[in-house]
């Protein structure tokens, strides 16, 4: 699947998609494992196009974050934060913190391009 094609797919289309890819690839490590699998390359391709859709899902989460105001921003790592405090002993709980980890930096990032000296 060519990324142009992800790109001009919708959110809902992209996670669904996204969904049929990794079933389409557990069947083929399936296959794989029984010595049934005609055509190797086609693990490869799939787990490509799992990463594919992955970026494209990550490129549309960051366009959003970068609308967003500072405030706005701290007030979804405070919504980040309070989920991971009820997501307690789940992988959830380390992809919200990471989530927030990641807006933090975005934060900072700002406020030194702010900081920063203007060119003489």
């Amino acid at each position: 699947m060519k990324p142009i094609e992800l790109q001009a797919m919708s959110d809902e289309q992209l996670s669904l998609t996204r969904k049929d890819t990794i079933k389409h690839l557990f069947q083929l490590r399936f296959q794989s494992a029984t010595d049934r699998l005609e055509t190797p390359s086609e693990l490869r391709k799939a787990r490509r196009d799992i990463a594919r859709i992955n970026t494209v899902g990550r490129q549309r989460e960051l366009a959003k974050l970068t609308g967003l105001s500072d405030e706005q921003l701290k007030q979804k790592i405070r919504d980040i934060d309070e989920a991971a405090k009820k997501m307690a002993g789940t992988g959830d709980r380390r992809k919200a913190r990471r989530d927030a980890a990641r807006i933090k930096n975005m934060l900072r990032a700002r406020a030194e391009k702010k900081k920063a000296p203007v060119g003489k």
